[in-house]
């Protein structure tokens, strides 16, 4: 947008703050004065682009994990699998959704660039969405249909969530400038706000969208997962409509190619000549016979976080189980890690195991219903299949040793409960049922009364609040670790590989998960002591990543451009007798730790 054909008296009121309602912009006035006031929140150095951004990243958390809150459910009670391949299928997706960001960034970072990544990855998510809401319609196809629609809408939605999670983060990084490292900060803390408020408010209402609403004759899953596929919608329309404001980066070329082939050449050419050529500062430095001193550089930083993340994936792995005062983000994120540590412990002390035992033995319900339910069964000894009213829920258990569903009830006494045959109808009295217990009544086959009342699960005898000081702990824990994560992993990064640090980062998760798929399988540990296990090991990974974070040294990728100006990534060194040689080394760059 030009303005030269501005009067002076117009322009002179460009010069005011009044005018400019107080956009603060280092650009000349005459030409860019529009532009800047266009482009920032009027008052502030935030651009208007993240406002998209982030409602965009609400949108698909709330698309995410309102899909996730009811999908165990999903396989149990509607696709009747039993708990363990339920559990099995649910670990595999979440991890599937940690590891596909690899492959988003190196799309974004080498060929489509940022923003076009999100878009055609963000139309294969909404493509899943929309393939596994259709697979939860009774009355399209049958068992296998269902079963095959799930199984392709949740390998869609892995690829798209998973694709665009690196870029959103590193492509809202991108919109601020240089000088305004402040404000980009608390971007990243602004973002993680948006994720979990999406995931918050979705986990509360998909599930009662599930249970509440009622439509071919049973649970709504339809409805549950309709709901997060067009929040998914939702989200791709307005991440497009800023496309106008957005900086856009463009993509670097084959970044991982170019990689994997400089680390091949480096090595083989150190296994070659390490005998006969003087040693080298650092074994990358063996390829500069052949590629950019830039290239070598930069994987050089990106080779010092990984080794840093190392120890990062057990925070997940407990962490799954489920100030005014400037401090560094690597000591922001071990703190993070030890307060963790502490609510896991504390958790393991007060006992709060009963709930998750609770959660072991049952059907992987609803977390609210182990709070605030108990659960029932029937057996029924009958030669006649009996129908039992507890309250408004309904059993119905068949005859000849038939179970019934196990259902959730509110607390409460359940007297003169009714049982119904075909041929006779008799009450009985359960009595009280309480939080958190599970119970199974045997109906006998004489007479009229419960042969049994078994409490399979004692009952809960420790408060509910007791679950606060825990999750004061982990929410502090997780906020310390996980904004300071992100914003460290896009400071940190070259320009050309910040997607894929990103990347480096949410792959920390997956290899949580797997840590807790060998512990939770292989292990055979009881609960409280897979607790413990993991809090003791997130204890003393800990103590090992503040030594390691406590040498590391920052850097600043933007030095990249000011050392090597006249080099492209294209460029290769022949000979260093045929032109003059730049010195290049970590010592031309602020002061980095080799790890």
């Amino acid at each position: 947008m030009q303005v030269d054909w501005v009067s002076d008296g117009i322009l002179s009121h460009y010069k005011t703050n009044e005018f400019n309602m107080g956009c603060k912009c280092d650009k000349p006035v005459c030409n860019q004065m529009l532009i800047c006031c266009a482009q920032k929140l009027c008052g502030t150095n935030y651009p208007v682009s993240i406002a998209f951004i982030v409602v965009n990243e609400f949108c698909e958390r709330f698309s995410y994990y309102g899909m996730k809150a009811v999908l165990t459910l999903y396989f149990i009670h509607y696709l009747n699998w039993d708990k363990d391949l339920s559990t099995a299928v649910y670990h595999a997706f979440s991890s599937l959704c940690y590891f596909t960001p690899l492959l988003g960034a190196l799309i974004a970072d080498s060929w489509l660039g940022k923003f076009k990544t999100i878009i055609y990855l963000s139309i294969v998510y909404v493509i899943g969405h929309v393939v596994k809401s259709v697979g939860a319609i009774p009355d399209v196809g049958d068992s296998t249909l269902h079963i095959a629609l799930s199984m392709v809408g949740l390998v869609l939605i892995a690829f798209g969530t998973g694709g665009i999670k690196p870029c959103v983060a590193a492509f809202g990084g991108d919109q601020f400038d240089e000088e305004n490292t402040e404000e980009r900060t608390k971007f990243f803390s602004i973002f993680y706000m948006s994720i979990n408020a999406g995931s918050v408010l979705s986990t509360i209402v998909t599930p009662i969208l599930r249970g509440d609403v009622k439509c071919f004759g049973g649970d709504c899953y339809a409805l549950a997962f309709g709901v997060p596929a067009a929040l998914m919608v939702i989200a791709l329309v307005v991440f497009i409509s800023g496309s106008g404001l957005y900086k856009k980066s463009p993509p670097e070329g084959n970044v991982l190619v170019r990689v994997c082939k400089c680390i091949g050449f480096a090595i083989q050419n150190r296994w070659r000549n390490s005998k006969k050529s003087p040693k080298k500062s650092h074994w990358l430095d063996w390829a500069e016979e052949k590629y950019p001193k830039r290239l070598i550089q930069e994987i050089k930083m990106v080779f010092r976080v990984l080794v840093l993340y190392i120890p990062l994936p057990m925070f997940w792995a407990l962490f799954d189980q489920q100030v005014q005062d400037y401090i560094y983000p690597l000591r922001k994120m071990a703190v993070g890690m030890i307060l963790a540590a502490i609510a896991f412990c504390a958790a393991t002390v007060v006992e709060i195991n009963v709930i998750v035992c609770t959660f072991s033995k049952i059907d992987y319900v609803a977390s609210k219903d182990l709070l605030i339910f108990d659960f029932c069964r029937f057996i029924n000894t009958h030669t006649e299949n009996i129908n039992v009213t507890v309250g408004t829920d309904e059993f119905y258990a068949a005859a000849n040793y038939g179970i019934s569903q196990n259902i959730s009830v509110p607390r409460g006494e359940y007297n003169g409960v009714a049982c119904e045959t075909n041929s006779n109808q008799y009450h009985i009295d359960l009595g009280l049922l309480d939080f958190g217990a599970f119970y199974t009544v045997v109906l006998s086959k004489v007479g009229d009364r419960v042969q049994f009342l078994m409490e399979d699960i004692q009952a809960n005898n420790i408060h509910i609040t007791w679950q606060i000081p825990q999750y004061v702990f982990l929410t502090a824990g997780e906020v310390m670790f996980s904004i300071t994560g992100l914003e460290f992993s896009y400071s940190q990064a070259p320009a050309s590989m910040k997607s894929v640090l990103q990347a480096g980062w949410l792959m920390t998760v997956a290899f949580g998960n797997v840590i807790v798929l060998i512990v939770a399988e292989g292990a055979g540990m009881e609960q409280w002591a897979e607790f413990l296990l993991f809090a003791g090991l997130l204890v003393a990974v800990s103590i090992i990543f503040s030594i390691m974070a406590y040498f590391y040294t920052y850097v600043d990728p933007d030095q990249l451009d000011k050392t090597f100006r006249e080099d492209t990534d294209d460029e290769k060194v022949k000979s260093s007798d045929s032109k003059k040689k730049e010195t290049v080394s970590l010592t031309d760059m602020p002061k980095q730790t080799k790890m």
